[in-house]
């Protein structure tokens, strides 16, 4: 459904800055894989979601969606297809307006835009429908600023705003890494929990190997902009942290740069 091949990307080329992202990056993902995907900092994971959501164009290979090569598609021509949810809670929802404008505004992604109201009865309807399902008490506060919301509340909002217009692929960008464990494991029911519901074809980021080793279907390592590990089904399943912890030392002959690949 997305293919990403032989995907090289550098930053700060021709100077001492130069930086290697991502290094030759082929990828096949299915329709309906949820794939989560760890790697140390500066792996390439981030900027490898920025790619295919178009923050920036490959230096060479090119990127396919659903047979469509989106490869020179700019960002706001990609949106209509693909809901993102931000490591930043403070991102992915605007703190001026209230809950159901930010939502009426993503309810008409990638729709033709005209002059009416904003919010409709029956659209509010809707929303506190959606919003019951979180259960964060969020249905009996429309009218409030999405500025007055808990970090949980916003990222809660946010992962129902990415998904009210279906995308053909969900990117979260270590979506809890930001929020305390209890709220993180709440987003990440949720986040479960919708993904199988509209069966969505769902990349996630993140840094701690057992969120990764639980969620999902699939499960890639990055390491210095490549992709060297891809496992999925009963290989996955039998896979624990001191598996991938082993397997990194196997492949690179080398200790994890960041203590943060040790989270459990």
């Amino acid at each position: 459904m997305l293919t990403l091949k032989n995907i090289t990307k550098r930053f700060h080329k021709g100077s001492v800055n130069e930086v290697l992202a991502l290094n030759d990056v082929n990828l096949d993902i299915r329709q309906g894989d949820f794939i989560a995907v760890i790697g140390s900092n500066g792996a390439g994971k981030s900027t490898t979601l920025n790619c295919i959501a178009g923050g920036f164009f490959p230096d060479q290979g090119s990127i396919t969606l659903d047979g469509a090569d989106i490869t020179a598609w700019p960002e706001y021509k990609r949106a209509r297809f693909i809901g993102r949810v931000f490591q930043d809670p403070l991102m992915g929802s605007a703190a001026s307006l209230t809950i159901e404008e930010n939502m009426a505004l993503a309810d008409r992604r990638g729709k033709p835009r005209g002059l009416s109201l904003g919010v409709k009865s029956k659209d509010r309807a809707r929303y506190r429908e959606l919003l019951s399902q979180i259960g964060l008490g969020l249905e009996d506060r429309l009218k409030d600023k999405v500025g007055l919301l808990s970090g949980g509340q916003r990222q809660s909002l946010t992962m129902i705003m990415a998904t009210m217009v279906r995308p053909e692929i969900l990117l979260l960008d270590e979506h809890t890494a930001a929020l305390d464990p209890k709220t993180a494991a709440q987003v990440l029911e949720l986040t479960q929990r919708i993904v199988d519901t509209h069966k969505l074809t769902t990349l996630m980021v993140t840094h701690n190997m057992n969120h990764a080793l639980r969620q999902g279907n699939r499960l890639i390592m990055m390491h210095q902009g490549s992709v060297f590990l891809d496992i999925e089904g009963e290989q996955k399943e039998r896979f624990s942290v001191e598996d991938l912890l082993e397997r990194f030392y196997t492949l690179k002959g080398e200790e994890f740069s960041s203590d943060k690949m040790l989270l459990v």
